[in-house]
């Protein structure tokens, strides 16, 4: 069953943020709870850490910003 990777809220004012870098490869394996991505808030830059293992399909592209709850990516 695929997983969604959705931009997190990390702080109680975050409507956005800027997806920084893809620690794992497009066509990797991401496994549960290590590092997926770097995210950049208005505040501060966290590594956010996988919720699922698997292959990593990328959706979303470094460097831009997003809403909170956007699907980045789909774990497969």
């Amino acid at each position: 069953m695929a997983t969604e990777v959705l931009l997190p809220k990390l702080g109680f004012s975050m409507n956005e943020g800027t997806l920084a870098e893809w620690l794992v490869a497009d066509g990797e394996q991401a496994v549960e709870g290590q590092p997926l991505f770097a995210l950049e808030s208005d505040k501060s830059t966290n590594e956010v850490e996988s919720p699922a293992s698997g292959t990593l399909k990328i959706l979303k592209q470094p460097g831009e910003v997003y809403e909170v709850g956007t699907v980045l990516a789909i774990i497969e």
